[in-house]
């Protein structure tokens, strides 16, 4: 006969077998068999592992209170009930149901992944078993974060639906409320600073602008934790060494919608440095060591100075080997005369070396074009400064969106560490061209492959086809950044282009080339490179209008028994250059400045004997810690002219060489190459007329006061200057892992191209109010200026650019362009 008179509740607690009378009859058995009733999804043999009680033991009340904790303990089971039938152990559990579904109901404040992730931690997810008991402290804790924000009204409810086959669907529900508001932030105990000053230390606000659209004055209780701190850093700063935040009171309005925080401080008296102590191993540098100290004696005390004091040692011990150093400051505090002495003690630790480096998250690059950059070697000491040159130089490959560094200490080896780079590959090719599109230019499709990291080799391919109503062009380039294990480049290009600069919004002519060209580049140091090319390019101009910048240069090779007749040109070209740069990334940097100077020149014998040299500059200066703000600065200078003499006669610049600039990627706000001196014509009768060098008039027939003077479309010149102040700023509304591939930034952009050969005066022969017009447009004091805000964009076609410019000042309204967009122009 079945016994059920021993249940899990009496023998759990141990004063239920003395008080219901069970103790005094329950008598020891030995167990001739056991039975578990009630199993579903738990394996017999899983129940049976965990009942601390076998066939042929004897078991008393104590064993029986061990055998329902292992069973409930096992987490699978929500009742267990034990009884005797004879010589056999009856143990019926209920099994905890299974979660099915996990659902969310009406959080706004927190997504559905976090939540889900949460839970996860805790062990509730699809599949697992449910611990009911674990429901209310759940519940607490997502109650408590909403209270962490202020919103003091939020419930969570949890729900369980049964369902069949036991199992369960666990939905939360959310009753979010409205966020209490910070009233009134109150200050007590300062006399040094006023509550205003301190007001404006805070991120928590009691007051925000109506003009102020991303201020608010929501209470978060981790604002306020952060906001301690900073009064306690500002303080420290400014020598009050026993400053401390005695208490804080957040008290609610009865209507529970509105908070007032008190904060209690007690400032103390400013300190002054009496001394500076180094202590500890110092390795035979304390000469060394005390020569960079930055602390100096005599001054306030400045927390923050200490701090960079520590950090500093710690990095310069790292130079050494030594991975863990420990350097800190304590203070002897003078609190009679107000002065502190600062004893640095440095722990060295042991010096360690680097048993191996490797790589994660390159998925494309190959491990080999990332170990070629790096400056810590494997089996040398471990060198900080090492790893960082080397981060820096994954970093401005341009293949990565971030590069992060971890030591790794080697287990049962203190004196060695693995170093590991973990990388997140973002696209390294990008579309030549692309499509743009300008509110006043229209569309424009292009199509262009470039490949900075072929195959993840590193090496740089692309073959660039574009077609579009004002040019047909066809380019292979590939370059191999180490040709040679030192790092010397190899690099070459084959080219071919028909262009028609009437359909490009420029004067008309007509350019078809081609040519070959191939580069050698040398590292001088780290930041320092040297490239040195040689190129043949082929030149046929047809079908030029009779401007007067044009027929300056036409009429010095135009075949006179066909005035009519193309022009062709065979140019041997070498080109020098020099770049340097110590840019923290290769895209969107944020620290660190570049420069690039380049030249090209024909070779003397040359068809065409002229030379070009460009100047480009940039400096990134970040305006706090985490770089999301920053401030640039960009500026270009270039010049060129011709060498040399032709028939006694002065080489000068061909004008399809001419500088343009104006659109995307220089002066925003103005048509692209729309900047610059115009063409002019000058007719007499039906036939153009044009002075020869020496000032005389023109000689065709024609009534004189017929002459005038015509601007067109702009045709570039010799000489070029633009330069850009933007603030880069981080993008509204964007996840913060967004952030090192979407760049925001308001710019300020000024220049101009100017013609410094063309003779103006040749032409003072013109009626007065036609040479006052041609002097006033081809005014070379003139600059052009625009303003406006630019989101770029890294996306998996290349590169996007949206552009909002307003000129400043523009001579003609159709110059002006104010929205601009384009994907794949470059940076």
């Amino acid at each position: 006969m079945r016994l059920n008179k021993l249940f899990a509740s009496m023998l759990l607690v141990g004063a239920a077998f003395s008080g219901n009378g069970w103790a005094d009859t329950f008598q020891p058995f030995k167990v001739a068999d056991i039975q578990v009733e009630g199993l579903q999804r738990v394996a017999l043999g899983a129940a049976l592992l965990n009942l601390p009680i076998k066939v042929g033991d004897t078991i008393d009340q104590v064993k029986l209170q061990q055998a329902i904790k292992s069973l409930y303990a096992s987490g699978n089971f929500e009742n267990v009930q034990v009884a005797r039938d004879g010589d056999v152990l009856v143990v019926e559990v209920r099994e905890r149901p299974t979660i099915s579904a996990v659902s969310f109901d009406g959080n706004k404040d927190i997504k559905d992944e976090q939540l889900q992730e949460s839970l996860n931690s805790s062990g509730v997810k699809v599949g697992e078993s449910l611990d009911r008991t674990m429901l209310s402290d759940i519940e607490k804790g997502l109650q408590d974060f909403y209270y962490g924000v202020g919103k003091y009204g939020a419930k969570v409810e949890a729900q369980i639906i049964n369902l069949p086959r036991n199992r369960v669907e666990l939905k939360f529900k959310f009753t979010e409320g409205l966020a209490a508001e910070i009233r009134q932030i109150n200050f007590v105990g300062n006399e040094h600073y006023s509550d205003e000053e301190l007001a404006k230390l805070l991120e928590l606000k009691d007051f925000v602008a109506w003009w102020n659209l991303f201020g608010e004055r929501r209470y978060q209780k981790q604002k306020l934790q952060a906001d301690l701190e900073s009064l306690e850093t500002f303080y420290h700063n400014n020598g009050y060494i026993r400053f401390e935040v005695a208490s804080t009171q957040v008290s609610m309005t009865p209507d529970r919608k509105g908070l007032y925080i008190t904060i209690n401080v007690k400032e103390g008296e400013q300190y002054k440095v009496k001394e500076v102590n180094l202590t500890g191993d110092l390795m035979g540098r304390e000469k060394v060591l005390k020569t960079i100290l930055p602390l100096k004696t005599g001054v306030q005390y400045n927390g923050a100075d200490v701090t960079f004091t520590e950090e500093m040692y710690s990095k310069y011990l790292g130079r050494f080997g030594y991975a863990n150093p420990e350097v800190k400051t304590y203070p002897e505090i003078d609190d009679e005369h107000k002065e502190v002495t600062l004893n640095i003690n440095i722990k060295p630790g042991k010096r360690v070396y680097v048993r191996g480096i490797n790589f994660t998250g390159n998925t494309v690059t190959a491990d080999e074009v990332m170990r070629r950059e790096l400056r810590q070697m494997e089996g040398a000491w471990l060198n900080d400064a090492l790893i960082e040159v080397s981060k820096a130089r994954l970093n401005r490959l341009g293949y990565f969106e971030t590069v992060d560094t971890e030591t790794v200490p080697v287990p049962g080896a203190d004196d060695l560490v693995d170093v590991q780079f973990k990388v997140k590959e973002q696209p390294s090719g990008s579309f030549n061209a692309g499509i743009g599109y300008g509110s006043y230019s229209g569309m424009s499709l292009q199509f262009g492959i470039q490949q900075s990291n072929f195959l993840g080799t590193g090496n740089q391919a692309g073959i660039t086809l574009n077609t579009n109503r004002y040019q047909k062009s066809v380019n292979l380039s590939y370059t191999d950044p180490y040709f040679t294990k030192d790092g010397v480049s190899l690099g070459g290009s084959i080219y071919w282009s028909a262009f028609d600069a009437n359909n490009a919004y420029l004067e008309r002519y007509k350019n078809n080339s081609y040519g070959v060209s191939t580069t050698l580049g040398f590292p001088i140091n780290e930041y320092n490179r040297i490239n040195l090319g040689v190129g043949y390019r082929h030149n046929e101009i047809s079908d030029v209008s009779s401007y007067q910048q044009a027929i300056r240069f036409y009429n010095l090779y135009r075949n006179g028994a066909d005035p009519n007749d193309s022009l062709s040109f065979d140019n041997f070209e070498l080109s020098l250059g020099w770049s340097r740069s110590t840019l923290d990334r290769g895209t969107f940097p944020t620290a660190g400045d570049s420069q690039r100077l380049s030249g090209r020149m024909t070779v003397p014998g040359s068809d065409l004997q002229f030379f070009k040299a460009d100047f480009e500059t940039s400096f990134y200066f970040p305006l706090n810690r985490s770089h999301s703000w920053v401030f640039l600065t960009r500026a270009r200078l270039a010049y060129a002219n011709g060498y040399g003499k032709y028939h006694d006669n002065d080489q000068i610049l061909p004008f399809w060489e001419n500088y343009y600039t104006g659109g995307s990627s220089y002066l925003r706000g103005f048509k692209s190459n729309s900047v610059g001196p115009r063409a002019f014509y000058v007719y007499r009768g039906s036939e153009s007329c044009s002075p020869d060098a020496a000032g005389d008039s023109c000689s065709l027939p024609g009534d004189v006061n017929q002459v005038y003077v015509r601007s067109n479309r702009s045709i570039g010149g010799n000489a070029l200057a633009t330069a850009s102040a933007e603030l880069i700023v981080p993008t509204p509304f964007l996840d913060e892992a967004y952030s090192n591939s979407v760049r925001t930034s308001f710019f300020l952009d000024a220049g101009n191209v100017w013609d410094t050969e063309f003779n103006y005066d040749l032409y003072k022969y013109l009626p007065a109010d036609s040479y006052a017009e041609l002097a006033d447009y081809s005014d070379a004091s003139r600059i052009r200026a625009s303003w406006g805000m630019s989101v770029q964009w890294l996306s998996p076609m290349g590169p996007m650019v949206f552009s909002l410019a307003w000129p400043i000042k523009s001579e003609d309204d159709d110059d002006t362009e104010i929205f601009s967009f384009n994907i794949g122009k470059t940076f």
